[in-house]
C-alpha cells in the first residue's frame, strides 16, 4: 500500500500542477460571468466529463493518435494556445451584448474550458509520461482525484463574485482575460521553440 501511495503522489503532483485549478479559476470566472448558475453547474459537469474523456483516451491510445495523424504534442500546444488567444482577445474587444448574441457559452464546457484549460497539453504530456513510469492504474487514480479537485474549485468559483459585488467581478474578469491571452502565447511560443528545437 505504501509503494502505491508514493507511486500515486509520483503522478498525482505533476497532474496537479498541469491542470493547475487554482491557477485558471479566475479565468473560469471570467469565461462564465455572464451565465446563470444552473447553466454553470452543467457547463462545469460537460467540461469534467470531456477534460476525462480525452484524458483517458490519451491515457491508452495518446501515442498512437499522435503517431497516426503525424502531429505532436508541440503542435497541440500551438493549436490549443490559438483557440485562448481568440476567445481573450473575444472578451477584451467585443461587448457583452455582441458576445451574448452569438451564444458562446453553448460550447464552452467542451472548448476551451475542458479542453484546453482544464485538460491541456501539458496535463494530457503528464498523463502519457506517468502512464509509462508508475504504470495506468495509478496514473488513472491521480487522473481522478485532481479532475474531482478541479471540479470542487470551479464548483465554488462564483461564490467570490457575491463577495465583491459585480463591478469588481467586471474589472477582474477583464484582467484574467490579458492574463488568458497571456497564457495562449506562453502555449503558442513553448508550442513553436519546441518544434524548432526537434530535429
Amino acid at each position: 500500500m505504501t509503494d502505491w501511495f508514493q507511486k500515486f503522489l509520483v503522478s498525482f503532483v505533476p497532474l496537479f500542477v498541469a491542470i493547475d485549478a487554482i491557477g485558471v479559476v479566475g479565468i473560469y470566472i471570467a469565461l462564465t460571468k455572464n451565465t446563470t448558475a444552473p447553466f454553470r453547474r452543467r457547463l462545469l459537469n460537460e467540461a469534467t466529463l470531456t477534460a476525462l474523456g480525452v484524458a483517458i483516451i490519451f491515457l491508452f491510445f495518446g501515442k498512437v493518435i499522435f503517431q497516426l495523424l503525424g502531429i505532436t504534442v508541440n503542435d497541440f500546444r500551438i493549436a490549443g494556445g490559438l483557440i485562448l488567444l481568440i476567445l481573450a482577445i473575444m472578451d477584451i474587444l467585443f461587448s457583452n451584448f455582441e458576445r451574448n448574441r452569438s451564444e458562446p457559452g453553448e460550447s464552452l464546457g467542451v472548448v476551451p474550458i475542458g479542453i484546453p484549460l482544464i485538460m491541456g497539453p501539458a496535463a494530457l504530456t503528464t498523463v502519457l509520461i506517468s502512464s509509462e513510469s508508475v504504470g495506468w492504474e495509478v496514473t488513472l487514480a491521480a487522473l481522478l482525484a485532481n479532475l474531482f479537485i478541479a471540479w470542487l474549485v470551479f464548483r465554488s468559483a462564483h461564490q467570490v463574485t457575491r463577495i465583491i459585488g459585480n463591478s469588481g467581478a467586471k474589472a477582474i474578469a477583464k484582467v484574467m482575460a490579458l492574463f488568458l491571452a497571456a497564457i495562449a502565447v506562453m502555449m503558442i511560443r513553448s508550442g513553436i521553440m519546441g518544434s524548432m528545437a526537434t530535429p
